[in-house]
Protein backbone atom coordinates (compact mmCIF):
# COMPACT_ATOMS: atom_id res chain seq x y z
CA UNK A 1 0.00 0.00 0.00
CA UNK A 2 1.35 3.41 -1.01
CA UNK A 3 0.22 6.61 0.75
CA UNK A 4 -2.35 8.62 -1.19
CA UNK A 5 -1.27 11.79 0.58
CA UNK A 6 2.32 12.94 0.86
CA UNK A 7 1.42 14.09 4.38
CA UNK A 8 0.99 10.50 5.59
CA UNK A 9 4.31 9.50 7.12
CA UNK A 10 3.19 6.04 8.18
CA UNK A 11 0.95 3.30 6.81
CA UNK A 12 -0.87 1.04 9.23
CA UNK A 13 -3.27 -1.02 7.13
CA UNK A 14 -6.72 -1.68 8.53
CA UNK A 15 -8.59 -4.77 7.33
CA UNK A 16 -11.91 -2.96 7.76
CA UNK A 17 -12.93 -1.69 4.34
CA UNK A 18 -14.81 -2.62 1.17
CA UNK A 19 -15.29 -1.57 -2.42
CA UNK A 20 -16.74 1.77 -3.43
CA UNK A 21 -18.41 0.05 -6.40
CA UNK A 22 -17.93 2.93 -8.77
CA UNK A 23 -18.79 5.73 -6.33
CA UNK A 24 -16.43 8.70 -6.16
CA UNK A 25 -15.64 10.57 -2.94
CA UNK A 26 -17.27 14.01 -2.81
CA UNK A 27 -17.33 14.47 0.97
CA UNK A 28 -14.76 14.69 3.74
CA UNK A 29 -15.90 13.60 7.22
CA UNK A 30 -14.05 14.48 10.43
CA UNK A 31 -14.31 12.41 13.60
CA UNK A 32 -12.73 12.18 17.02
CA UNK A 33 -11.65 8.75 18.25
CA UNK A 34 -13.41 9.10 21.62
CA UNK A 35 -10.75 6.96 23.30
CA UNK A 36 -8.57 7.79 26.34
CA UNK A 37 -5.43 7.68 24.19
CA UNK A 38 -4.73 7.97 20.50
CA UNK A 39 -3.08 4.58 20.42
CA UNK A 40 -6.25 2.94 21.74
CA UNK A 41 -8.21 4.60 18.96
CA UNK A 42 -5.69 3.48 16.37
CA UNK A 43 -5.83 -0.10 17.62
CA UNK A 44 -9.63 -0.10 17.40
CA UNK A 45 -9.55 1.21 13.82
CA UNK A 46 -7.28 -1.68 12.85
CA UNK A 47 -9.10 -4.39 14.82
CA UNK A 48 -11.18 -6.67 12.56
CA UNK A 49 -13.49 -7.44 15.47
CA UNK A 50 -14.44 -3.76 15.81
CA UNK A 51 -15.53 -3.42 12.15
CA UNK A 52 -14.66 0.30 12.06
CA UNK A 53 -11.99 2.20 10.20
CA UNK A 54 -11.11 5.48 8.53
CA UNK A 55 -8.81 6.47 5.72
CA UNK A 56 -6.57 8.54 7.98
CA UNK A 57 -5.68 8.91 11.63
CA UNK A 58 -4.14 12.12 13.00
CA UNK A 59 -2.27 11.70 16.27
CA UNK A 60 -2.03 14.25 19.05
CA UNK A 61 1.43 15.31 17.89
CA UNK A 62 0.24 15.80 14.31
CA UNK A 63 1.50 12.56 12.82
CA UNK A 64 -0.68 11.45 9.91
CA UNK A 65 -1.18 7.71 9.46
CA UNK A 66 -3.03 6.17 6.52
CA UNK A 67 -5.19 3.14 7.31
CA UNK A 68 -7.31 2.56 4.20
CA UNK A 69 -6.64 3.55 0.56
CA UNK A 70 -8.76 6.46 -0.58
CA UNK A 71 -9.99 4.32 -3.46
CA UNK A 72 -11.67 1.98 -0.96
CA UNK A 73 -14.77 2.35 1.21
CA UNK A 74 -13.74 2.78 4.85
CA UNK A 75 -16.24 2.06 7.62
CA UNK A 76 -16.38 5.35 9.49
CA UNK A 77 -19.80 6.98 8.97
CA UNK A 78 -22.16 4.10 9.73
CA UNK A 79 -25.87 4.85 9.47
CA UNK A 80 -25.78 8.35 8.08
CA UNK A 81 -27.35 10.86 5.71
CA UNK A 82 -26.44 14.07 3.94
CA UNK A 83 -28.24 15.93 1.15
CA UNK A 84 -30.09 12.88 -0.17
CA UNK A 85 -27.25 10.37 0.22
CA UNK A 86 -27.80 7.50 2.66
CA UNK A 87 -24.55 5.61 2.03
CA UNK A 88 -22.02 8.20 3.09
CA UNK A 89 -19.23 5.64 3.46
CA UNK A 90 -19.28 5.08 -0.28
CA UNK A 91 -18.91 8.77 -1.17
CA UNK A 92 -16.62 10.04 1.58
CA UNK A 93 -13.11 10.05 2.96
CA UNK A 94 -12.89 9.79 6.74
CA UNK A 95 -10.31 11.31 9.09
CA UNK A 96 -10.15 10.14 12.70
CA UNK A 97 -8.56 12.68 15.04
CA UNK A 98 -7.10 11.41 18.31
CA UNK A 99 -9.14 12.99 21.10
CA UNK A 100 -10.98 11.51 24.12
CA UNK A 101 -14.13 13.39 23.15
CA UNK A 102 -17.13 14.03 25.35
CA UNK A 103 -16.63 10.91 27.47
CA UNK A 104 -13.11 12.12 28.20
CA UNK A 105 -14.04 15.68 29.12
CA UNK A 106 -13.64 17.23 25.63
CA UNK A 107 -10.01 18.34 26.00
CA UNK A 108 -8.76 20.88 23.45
CA UNK A 109 -7.21 19.74 20.20
CA UNK A 110 -3.47 20.56 20.25
CA UNK A 111 -2.35 23.25 17.74
CA UNK A 112 0.07 20.89 16.00
CA UNK A 113 -2.71 18.37 15.51
CA UNK A 114 -5.06 20.96 14.03
CA UNK A 115 -2.30 22.19 11.72
CA UNK A 116 -1.87 18.62 10.44
CA UNK A 117 -5.65 18.20 10.02
CA UNK A 118 -5.83 21.42 8.00
CA UNK A 119 -2.97 20.38 5.73
CA UNK A 120 -4.48 16.93 5.19
CA UNK A 121 -7.95 18.32 4.49
CA UNK A 122 -6.57 20.81 1.97
CA UNK A 123 -4.64 18.07 0.22
CA UNK A 124 -7.63 15.71 0.02
CA UNK A 125 -10.09 18.44 -1.03
CA UNK A 126 -7.75 19.63 -3.78
CA UNK A 127 -7.13 16.17 -5.21
CA UNK A 128 -10.79 15.09 -5.10
CA UNK A 129 -12.29 18.53 -5.77
CA UNK A 130 -14.36 18.38 -2.58
CA UNK A 131 -16.26 21.63 -2.07
CA UNK A 132 -16.19 23.51 1.27
CA UNK A 133 -19.83 22.63 1.96
CA UNK A 134 -18.98 18.92 1.85
CA UNK A 135 -16.44 19.07 4.71
CA UNK A 136 -18.55 17.82 7.60
CA UNK A 137 -18.49 16.39 11.08
CA UNK A 138 -19.77 12.93 11.94
CA UNK A 139 -22.49 14.58 14.03
CA UNK A 140 -23.79 16.36 10.91
CA UNK A 141 -24.37 13.02 9.21
CA UNK A 142 -25.79 11.20 12.23
CA UNK A 143 -27.19 13.75 14.71
CA UNK A 144 -29.13 11.16 16.69
CA UNK A 145 -26.06 8.96 17.26
CA UNK A 146 -22.88 11.01 17.16
CA UNK A 147 -21.42 14.17 18.71
CA UNK A 148 -17.97 14.21 17.11
CA UNK A 149 -15.75 16.04 16.47
CA UNK A 150 -17.60 18.15 19.04
CA UNK A 151 -18.30 21.77 19.83
CA UNK A 152 -14.67 22.39 20.81
CA UNK A 153 -13.36 21.42 17.40
CA UNK A 154 -12.07 24.66 15.82
CA UNK A 155 -14.15 24.80 12.64
CA UNK A 156 -13.58 28.57 12.42
CA UNK A 157 -9.80 28.04 12.36
CA UNK A 158 -10.17 25.50 9.55
CA UNK A 159 -12.38 27.89 7.60
CA UNK A 160 -9.79 30.68 7.86
CA UNK A 161 -7.32 28.25 6.33
CA UNK A 162 -9.70 27.51 3.46
CA UNK A 163 -11.21 24.28 4.80
CA UNK A 164 -14.98 23.93 5.14
CA UNK A 165 -17.95 26.25 4.92
CA UNK A 166 -18.46 28.61 7.83
CA UNK A 167 -19.81 32.04 8.74
CA UNK A 168 -19.33 33.97 11.95
CA UNK A 169 -22.12 32.87 14.31
CA UNK A 170 -24.72 35.48 15.17
CA UNK A 171 -24.17 36.63 18.79
CA UNK A 172 -26.38 35.04 21.41
CA UNK A 173 -28.90 37.63 22.56
CA UNK A 174 -32.33 37.61 24.15
CA UNK A 175 -33.87 38.58 20.85
CA UNK A 176 -36.92 37.13 19.14
CA UNK A 177 -38.67 33.83 19.91
CA UNK A 178 -36.93 30.57 20.69
CA UNK A 179 -38.30 27.20 19.66
CA UNK A 180 -37.86 23.88 21.42
CA UNK A 181 -39.33 20.41 21.75
CA UNK A 182 -43.12 20.39 21.59
CA UNK A 183 -43.48 23.61 19.61
CA UNK A 184 -45.28 23.42 16.30
CA UNK A 185 -46.41 25.62 13.45
CA UNK A 186 -45.21 27.39 10.34
CA UNK A 187 -42.10 28.70 12.08
CA UNK A 188 -41.00 25.14 12.82
CA UNK A 189 -41.65 24.16 9.20
CA UNK A 190 -39.43 27.04 8.08
CA UNK A 191 -36.65 25.94 10.44
CA UNK A 192 -36.87 22.31 9.32
CA UNK A 193 -36.86 23.39 5.67
CA UNK A 194 -33.69 25.44 6.09
CA UNK A 195 -31.89 22.58 7.85
CA UNK A 196 -33.00 20.11 5.15
CA UNK A 197 -31.93 22.48 2.36
CA UNK A 198 -28.49 22.73 3.92
CA UNK A 199 -28.23 18.93 3.92
CA UNK A 200 -29.45 17.58 7.24
CA UNK A 201 -31.76 14.58 7.20
CA UNK A 202 -34.94 16.12 8.54
CA UNK A 203 -38.58 15.78 7.43
CA UNK A 204 -40.78 18.87 7.26
CA UNK A 205 -43.49 18.10 9.83
CA UNK A 206 -44.06 21.40 11.58
CA UNK A 207 -43.51 19.66 14.93
CA UNK A 208 -40.37 20.31 16.97
CA UNK A 209 -39.80 16.70 18.01
CA UNK A 210 -36.76 14.74 19.12
CA UNK A 211 -35.34 14.54 15.58
CA UNK A 212 -35.52 18.29 15.14
CA UNK A 213 -33.91 18.82 18.54
CA UNK A 214 -30.98 16.49 17.80
CA UNK A 215 -30.51 18.08 14.38
CA UNK A 216 -30.45 21.59 15.84
CA UNK A 217 -27.96 20.33 18.42
CA UNK A 218 -25.70 18.98 15.67
CA UNK A 219 -25.98 22.24 13.77
CA UNK A 220 -24.98 24.17 16.87
CA UNK A 221 -21.99 21.92 17.53
CA UNK A 222 -20.63 22.77 14.10
CA UNK A 223 -21.80 26.31 13.41
CA UNK A 224 -22.86 27.98 16.72
CA UNK A 225 -20.78 26.20 19.37
CA UNK A 226 -21.02 28.84 22.10
CA UNK A 227 -24.27 27.26 23.31
CA UNK A 228 -25.28 23.71 22.38
CA UNK A 229 -28.73 23.08 23.79
CA UNK A 230 -30.98 22.00 20.91
CA UNK A 231 -33.07 25.18 21.22
CA UNK A 232 -33.54 27.17 18.02
CA UNK A 233 -32.99 30.68 19.34
CA UNK A 234 -32.47 33.79 17.20
CA UNK A 235 -28.70 33.21 17.02
CA UNK A 236 -29.11 29.65 15.74
CA UNK A 237 -31.73 30.54 13.13
CA UNK A 238 -29.89 33.63 11.91
CA UNK A 239 -26.60 31.73 11.61
CA UNK A 240 -28.38 29.09 9.55
CA UNK A 241 -29.90 31.73 7.26
CA UNK A 242 -26.48 33.34 6.79
CA UNK A 243 -24.91 29.98 5.94
CA UNK A 244 -27.52 29.32 3.27
CA UNK A 245 -27.07 32.80 1.83
CA UNK A 246 -23.28 32.44 1.76
CA UNK A 247 -23.52 29.03 0.11
CA UNK A 248 -25.71 30.39 -2.67
CA UNK A 249 -22.88 32.76 -3.58
CA UNK A 250 -20.17 30.10 -3.84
Amino acid sequence: MKPDSSLATTIRPSPNYGERKGRVPDTLVLHYTGTPTGEEGLLALCDPAKEVSAHYFVAEDGEVIQLVPESQRAWHAGRSYWAGERDMNSVSIGIEIANPGHDGGTPPYPPQQIAAVIALCRDICTRWQITPCRVLGHSDLAPDRKADPGEHFPWAVLAKAGVGHYVAPTPIEAKGPSYSRGDQGIEIEALQSMLAIYGYGLNITGLYGTKTETTVTAFQRHFRPARVDGIADHSTRDTLRNLLAARSQL
